[in-house]
């Protein structure tokens, strides 16, 4: 009998995407389907923006912050000028400005675990003492487009001298993270001479569990006039490949990429204008990448816990696929690459005993599964696949719910040898069958495949 064999190949990605599980999301109530609603095409920049960032204090400031505001605002930041409120059309760079003093009861500062998620650069002594912040500066700001960029550098340099002038932490409201003055510098100023910043720096990105798949979201670009950017239904195998996509959509819209009437938008890696984006997402690029994705761009529907901003979904409608994983995978596949590896052989006694050592892990992974593994962590379980030829083709298997023996999951694999099967499609396999495990962490570490490491080592002796 011909037995296929699949090894587990960890993806191939240039860089780490940063999770964040902090904020709870809901769904949304089933109102509409974003499939079906056209974003407009053209450029995706709004005429303003608006956005509000804080200062925390602990408890309070070294110094009067709205006397240091003016001084700032008068000797160094001339291009600002301070307004009582906000305009809704305002035709110059403006600041207001406002002292919070019942913070708890107005502009509660994030909790210790929040801070875990999102607190940039703070210790356990600030997290603490931030909880017993008795005193807050408030600063929106807003401007037309043509100050987009030049708007953002004052404001995020205004805010670093501000903070560390007055001893407080700095908000940014629209991400929802915390920064000690060193880190908003180095995730916020210190960047090179580009005229369109790597947004990636200035937006986060939520990613979460949303029923059997994950959902994920930006934060932040509203601070840009541009959208927030949404994919649905995917794996959290996949989480960093989606989080890259997303980050380079954002950069893409930023730098003017336009949708066409029907949503459709071509991403080139290659065409991106910001030298160190570009040359970091194509300095590592995966066998059969064509450093190009796709997309099918339409208005995402809102769920709670999302923010309060215009929302575009990426799809995969473009590509074939019996279903909306198999697109993705392909589409995934083709801006980063993919490879799979096939090995013909018997298993032997060695093989199969570590094979019986896994079997005995599974009772242990269905209990963490049905605990609730933490975001960012999966389980890949191997089983055999019937080809038309009477074989096995053993393939890995993401699993997304598991019932009694029964096992529902995302297939990893490209079937080499089953027509009706495909990479992304959702299958079901029995516990019984069950032959090897993978165990990924959200930290990168990852337990099990022994069968495939001794079937790897064979195979290098071999060769």
């Amino acid at each position: 009998m011909r037995i296929i064999v699949r090894l587990f190949l960890v993806p191939l990605l240039p860089v780490m995407l940063g999770c964040s599980d902090s904020v709870k999301h809901k769904p949304a109530s089933k109102t509409g389907n974003s499939e079906t609603k056209l974003i407009p095409a053209g450029d995706l920049m709004a005429d303003q923006m608006a956005y509000e960032f804080a200062i925390y204090y602990l408890p309070r400031p070294d110094k009067d912050p709205l006397g240091e505001l003016n001084r700032l605002l008068k000797d160094r930041f001339k291009g600002f000028t301070k307004v009582e409120k906000i305009s809704p059309s305002e035709t110059q760079k403006a600041v207001a400005a406002r002292i919070i003093k019942d913070v708890k009861e107005s502009y509660a500062p994030p909790d210790l675990e929040s801070l875990q998620h999102s607190g940039r650069g703070l210790d356990r002594q600030q997290a603490t003492a931030l909880q017993g912040c008795e005193c807050t500066l408030v600063l929106d700001f807003a401007y037309p487009r043509e100050h987009v960029w030049d708007g953002m550098r004052e404001a995020v340099q205004l805010l670093s001298q501000l903070a560390r002038a007055t001893g407080g932490l700095v908000w940014d409201e629209e991400t929802r993270e915390t920064f000690t003055p060193d880190e908003w510098d180095k995730r916020r100023i210190a960047e090179g001479t580009e005229d369109v910043p790597d947004i990636s720096n200035h937006i986060t990105i939520h990613v979460y569990s949303s029923g059997e798949h994950v959902r994920a979201i930006t934060l932040g670009m509203a601070k840009f006039g541009l959208p927030d950017v949404v994919v649905d239904r995917f794996s959290w195998s996949d989480s960093k490949k989606m989080g890259h996509l997303m980050n380079l959509l954002a950069q893409a819209m930023a730098e003017g990429a336009e949708a066409k009437a029907n949503g459709d938008l071509d991403l080139d890696i290659k065409a991106i204008r910001h030298l160190k984006v570009r040359e970091l997402m194509l300095s590592s690029p995966g066998p059969n990448a064509t450093s190009k994705a796709l997309l099918s761009l339409r208005k995402g529907v809102w769920e709670e816990g999302d923010p309060q901003n215009r929302l575009i979904a990426i799809g995969a409608d473009r590509y074939a696929g019996p279903d909306v994983h198999a697109r993705q995978e392909k589409m995934l596949g083709g801006l980063f690459g993919w490879e799979d590896s096939i090995v013909y052989l018997k298993h032997n006694e060695k093989i199969l005993e570590a094979s019986r050592r896994a079997k005995a892990k599974l009772p242990a992974l269905k209990k963490a599964f049905h605990a609730g593994l933490a975001p960012g962590e999966f389980i890949l379980l191997k089983a055999p696949f019937e080809t038309p030829d009477g074989g096995d083709e053993w393939m890995w298997v993401e699993v997304t719910s598991w019932k009694g023996a029964r096992v529902k999951g995302l297939l990893k694999n490209e079937p080499f040898n089953i027509p009706d099967l495909h990479s992304g499609q959702i299958v079901e396999i029995s516990e019984t069958e069950v032959f090897d495990y993978v165990r990924r962490y959200p930290d990168g570490r990852s337990e099990g495949n022994e069968t495939g490491k001794i079937i790897q080592k064979n195979k290098e002796a071999q060769e």
